[in-house]
């Protein structure tokens, strides 16, 4: 009995050493893995992971967890530890791992395919972090994975449909990478899941049905994708479902009626900017649960029903921007109804279709409410004498109404109040003293009404207000110097009134102003010298008033973009150092008193926009200001001498070089040399543009006019990119084109045009007559295959509203310096999208001048040469009514045309479109729709591409149509000049996208 209870002990003993050996091994595994995912991170980060090393046991080391048995790795936590650097494939060796968090750190690099050897793992965080490259096929094989969060990542490609095939996964979140291609179908059996995130990626098509299968799921996300189709109908059998979020998509049809039943647990809904249309239904009040409803810039017709009153839970309700109402004094009715809503924190009804009175019983909804928005209808009535029953109210939006009377006292009433938005309404009245109990306040915009009384110094207790907007109204007496105390003020705007006085030196205080108008008011005195000192000043607007003396140095002001101190009675000369900053695009010192000689630096602000007409006084300058010279002493007889001598033989020298260029002409010809009117380009011959084009071969086609072919080359050494226009000399008018393109050109300089590289004359190897013109190559076509694309576009997506406006505002500066600023006045006759042409950045500059005229050689009898010659100048749809009545080229019709271009931009409708016909045209279209449906003739490519939410597009198109409408009045004289569609553009473009305009001219 002893022997065998000795040989069972010693086999215990044995079994014990060796499930020690083994286990010291195992753990020197875990070791080692750890260690090397230390080593592939930054040095700052293997700081913050100093414990790991030999004098702690692995089990104590920062971020690591063991199981109390086998004492193996079997949790990692690292997340928001700031580590940087790579996750090294090491971390597939800790095969007793269930789960790892990554998350919150700057890790980059790619998930490394060793993840999918950790077959315990349970939960895997990588999110917020920097990781790209694509999501591993491997991690399929962790078959007990319950979450998998990679979100806020750079993955790319498809997601892998692999990860369907993971039965146990009850969390999916892939939100915020750059994924792409379609939704998986295999994604339907994932039959656990409860949680899936996919916004933010670039997915499309339509949501498979075998989503249907997911009858687990309580969390569905897949806003800010392109997903298209109807609404998805396998969405519609999940019945679990609590928060559903299809935002920012292409989804399309009506919603469904029975929505309560097929949903009948839901809590959120996100339906906003998709393409949704019909009515709002109105089982949604029987969905007891709804917390949260946004459906925001689609198509929504019809009423507001008062049954979302039954929703006592509701906290956001938000159908802004659709075409809810019917302009009619049953439109508000449903508010009243809200008043049961006693959770509701924030309503947006704004830019609809909604009419009537405002009620009374606004001043009775919830207690709760922050966000009220009622913008952008025709609301009518005063604002409810009870407002501030609202005391917690945060944004009160009201603005583009027609609300009428005083402003009720208790609004001052509201102090937690913080953006107060009531402009372009007919409110009246005094500006009320009580908002200097608006301590809160950060936006207030008065502006657009017929406010009357000054301005009130009780604003100085306003401490936080960065928007202060009271332009067009009638207030009077002078700027209080209190306002200047308020030094947090980003944004002033105060023009358009009848101010009186002087500018309050204080002004210097306001180390925040970024920018000032008071312009248009009686403001006189000197200009303070403190501006100088608002050294985050970019717009600055000071003209239209009585301001006297010199010009302000402006020399702190190095962040400068827009300075107009035009119409005033400034005098002395202009400094060097008002130009002197590279920073300056748009520069107006005209209509004032200034003398003396132009700076020669003025030169650079040439290229974009400046103007200095109106100064009787000043003189030299470039040529193109069209100056008179400055008077020059006499000081020396010989050097008098002496420069007359010069004038005579240069005047000599340049008859000889004439007559020699007339005697060698045709055997320049001959050789298939270039024309000599354009001496500053490079020469090129006849066979270098053969070779280039491929013979002029149809593959190197890229565009067709009236009078010849564009062609894509390259030429030089350099392999330059340019269009070959190649004139067809058997059309009737193109040598006339020809020639009027050449002189057109040559002596103009603006980043908006085209370049034109050179010009050949010369003889074809058949020996024809041949001539073309060399232009810049242009990468992203026309703006006619941006607006228009129907099959034949090699774009990708519309243009946003911002691009849309940039490219308004650089044809509007060319045109300008055409008409203006140019040596000679240039009329282009013939500005229409195609001839619109688009660089990288989606810069436009102006092209074909083959009708343009130089308009102070355009005398009675070469004009009706040219009208038996070339019939009615321009294109059918944009030439001016005149040019069809005999009438001669003027700038007049250039802005005709840019008017008519501007519609078509922001309505997306061709002035020859099928819709248009006998009295009706694109201009008559547009003007019928307004005010109020602006937003229904609207591009609708434009309405849900690149606009933020509670983007007021009504408001912005409204203001960008009138000025197309007022470019393209009938009567010339009408017509409003290219200098002031400029400032209209500009004034639109800062006020609605005043933090993503960058530095155009």
């Amino acid at each position: 009995m002893y022997l065998p209870r000795m040989s069972l002990m010693l086999f215990h003993l044995l079994a014990l050493v060796f499930c020690y050996q083994a286990s010291r091994y195992t753990d020197e595994i875990d070791k080692q893995a750890l260690l090397e995912f230390q080593s592939n991170l930054s040095e700052n980060s293997r700081v913050v992971l100093a414990s790991w090393n030999d004098s702690l046991a692995v089990c104590k080391w920062t971020g690591v967890v063991c199981g109390h048995k086998h004492k193996r790795v079997t949790a990692s936590d690292l997340s928001g530890m700031k580590l940087t650097g790579v996750i090294s494939p090491s971390i597939g060796n800790l095969s007793f791992l269930k789960s790892l968090s990554l998350a919150d750190n700057s890790l980059h690099g790619s998930i490394p395919l060793e993840v999918g050897k950790l077959f315990s793992l349970q939960h895997l965080n990588l999110s917020k972090n920097i990781l790209g490259g694509v999501i591993p096929l491997g991690i399929s094989n962790c078959s007990a994975l319950l979450t998998n969060d990679v979100s806020y990542n750079n993955l790319e490609h498809e997601v892998p449909s692999e990860q369907g095939s993971l039965p146990l996964l009850v969390l999916l979140s892939l939100h915020g990478n750059y994924l792409h291609g379609k939704f998986p179908a295999s994604f339907g059996n994932l039959t656990s899941l409860q949680k899936l995130d996919v916004e933010g990626n670039y997915m499309t098509g339509e949501i498979p049905d075998s989503m249907s299968r997911l009858t687990q799921m309580k969390f569905l996300q897949l806003a800010r994708n392109k997903f298209s189709g109807f609404f998805p109908h396998a969405i519609c059998n999940l019945s679990s479902l609590q928060f559903l979020s299809i935002t920012r998509n292409s989804f399309s049809g009506k919603l469904r009626l029975d929505v309560d039943k097929l949903f009948p647990n839901i809590q959120e809904i996100f339906l906003s900017l998709n393409d949704f249309e019909g009515e709002i239904p109105v089982t949604l009040a029987n969905i007891t649960s709804l917390r949260r409803f946004e459906i925001a810039e689609n198509q929504m017709t019809g009423s507001i029903s008062s049954s979302f009153g039954r929703l006592k839970n509701m906290e956001v309700l938000v159908l802004s921007h659709n075409s809810l109402g019917s302009y009619s004094s049953r439109d508000l009715g449903f508010l009243s109804s809200l008043s049961n809503c006693t959770q509701l924190q924030s309503l947006n009804v704004g830019y609809n279709r909604l009419g009537g009175d405002l009620p009374l019983c606004i001043a009775n909804l919830s207690n709760q409410l922050t966000y009220l928005s009622l913008e952008g209808n025709s609301i009518s009535g005063s604002i409810p004498l009870d407002i501030g029953n609202l005391e917690i109210l945060r944004a009160f939006n009201v603005e583009q109404n027609l609300l009428t009377g005083e402003l009720p006292s208790s609004l001052g009433k509201l102090s937690r109040l913080e953006r107060l938005h009531l402009q372009s309404n007919m409110l009246a009245g005094n500006i009320p003293s009580f908002f200097g109990n608006l301590t809160m306040i950060a936006q207030l915009y008065l502006y657009d009404n017929t406010f009357m009384g000054s301005i009130p110094s009780s604003l100085r207790n306003c401490s936080n207000l960065l928007f202060l907007g009271m332009d067009f109204n009638m207030l009077r007496g002078s700027i209080p110097r209190e306002l200047m105390e308020v030094r947090s003020l980003v944004y002033l705007n105060i023009s358009y009134n009848n101010l009186t006085g002087q500018f309050p030196s204080e002004v210097g205080k306001l180390v925040n102003l970024v920018q000032l108008d008071v312009s248009h008011n009686q403001l006189s005195g000197n200009i303070p010298q403190t501006l100088g000192s608002c050294l985050c000043m970019e717009e600055l607007e000071l003209n239209g008033n009585l301001f006297e003396g010199t010009i302000i140095d402006p020399s702190g002001l190095r962040n400068l973009r827009f300075l107009d101190l035009s119409n005033n009675n400034l005098t002395g000369p202009i400094p060097v150092y008002v130009v002197n900053y590279s920073s300056i695009q748009y520069l107006n010192l005209s209509v004032n008193n200034l003398e003396g000689p132009v700076p020669v630096e003025v030169t650079y602000l040439y290229f974009t926009q400046v103007s200095i007409f109106g100064n009787r006084n000043l003189c030299g300058g470039i040529p193109e200001l069209h100056l008179k010279p400055c008077s020059v002493q006499k000081k020396v007889v010989i050097g008098i001498g002496v420069g007359v001598t010069l004038v005579l033989v240069s005047i000599l020298a340049i008859i000889f070089l004439c007559w020699f260029k007339k005697r060698s002409k045709n055997n320049r010809a001959s050789n298939g040399e270039t024309m000599d009117f354009l001496p500053l380009y490079e020469r090129v011959r006849y066979k270098e543009l053969h070779n280039a084009t491929g013979g002029f071969s149809m593959g190197n086609i890229i565009g067709s006019g009236n009078f010849g072919v564009v062609y894509k080359a390259s030429l030089g050494l350099e392999n330059r990119a340019v269009a070959i226009k190649v004139l067809n000399l058997k059309k009737h008018g193109a040598a006339k084109s020809f020639i009027a393109e050449c002189e057109a050109l040559k002596g103009l300089r603006h980043r908006n045009l085209v370049k034109l590289v050179t010009a050949c004359s010369s003889i074809d190897y058949k020996g024809n007559e041949f001539r073309s013109l060399v232009y810049e190559f242009m990468p992203n076509g026309s703006l006619d295959m941006w607006l228009h694309q129907e099959g034949t576009s090699d774009t990708s997506r519309p243009l946003t509203l911002l691009e849309r406006f940039n490219i308004a505002i650089d044809l509007a500066s060319v045109l300008d310096y055409l008409h203006v600023n140019s040596h000679d006045p240039i009329a282009h006759c013939d500005i229409k999208p195609s001839n619109v042409l688009l660089d990288d950045d989606l810069t436009a500059h102006v092209s074909d001048f083959g009708l343009a005229r130089l308009l102070h050689n355009l005398d009675q009898e070469s004009y009706l040469n040219q009208l038996s010659s070339a019939g009615v100048r321009g294109t059918i749809g944009y030439a001016a009514p005149e040019y069809g009545m005999g009438g001669q080229p003027s700038i007049y019709g250039d802005v005709y045309s840019f008017g008519v271009l501007l519609l078509e931009m922001f309505t997306g409708k061709r002035p020859t479109d099928e819709l248009f016909g006998g009295n009706v045209t694109l201009h008559s279209y547009t003007e019928s729709a307004f005010p109020g449906r602006v937003l229904d003739i609207a591009d609708r490519l434009l309405l849900h591409r690149g606009l933020r939410v509670g983007f007021p597009a009504a408001e912005c198109l409204t203001m960008v149509l009138e000025v197309g409408l007022r470019c393209c009045e009938e009567f010339p004289t009408n017509r409003l000049t290219m200098s002031e569609a400029i400032k209209e553009l500009f004034s639109i473009r800062r006020r609605f996208f005043k933090a993503r305009i960058t530095a155009r001219s």
